[in-house]
């Protein structure tokens, strides 16, 4: 299985990765599952202006790799793309984009959507909205947790 985990300022084109996991591929490949997440442009009453995502280089990567390798290893893979971005992000754009790519679509359905789950709760990444109403820090919620939880794993998310 090939992965590409990148982590980076600059925004992504959707298509021509699509494009790239879809060559790296070939034949084999009976379906590609994207995932692409947006900043919110509100958070209740609240108007979001801006998120600002930061990392650390190198064991963010490496705590995006572990959950690739998990989905790796409960469904069959062919290629999985990770990009994640930091820096200072506007009301929607774009912030992460997950593909994952198999012979079938249920294993690149369900790894799509473990990942996504994985990367709310075990990726090294620290966030904070700029609200009309002050500067808020982002955790994991009570519901990002349940679903991680909803995948049967029994330890505890690695960044809560």
């Amino acid at each position: 299985m090939h992965a590409d985990i990148r982590v980076q300022t600059e925004d992504f084109d959707i298509s021509a990765e699509w494009a790239a996991c879809r060559e790296r591929c070939g034949g084999d490949c009976g379906a590609i599952v994207a995932f692409g997440g947006l900043v919110r442009d509100r958070f209740g009453d609240s108007a979001v202006q801006a998120l600002h995502l930061e990392h650390y280089p190198g064991m963010t990567e490496d705590s995006i790799r572990r959950i690739v390798e998990q989905a790796a290893e409960r469904w069959r893979l062919l290629d999985v793309v990770v990009v994640h971005r930091v820096g200072e992000l506007a009301a929607n754009e774009q912030i992460v984009l997950v593909l994952a790519a198999s012979g079938h679509r249920p294993d690149a359905f369900a790894a799509c959507e473990f990942i996504m789950d994985y990367l709310k709760t075990d990726a090294v990444f620290w966030k904070k909205e700029r609200r009309e109403d002050g500067d808020v820090w982002i955790e994991s919620t009570a519901g990002d947790r349940s679903r991680r939880r909803s995948w049967g794993e029994t330890t505890e998310p690695t960044n809560t």
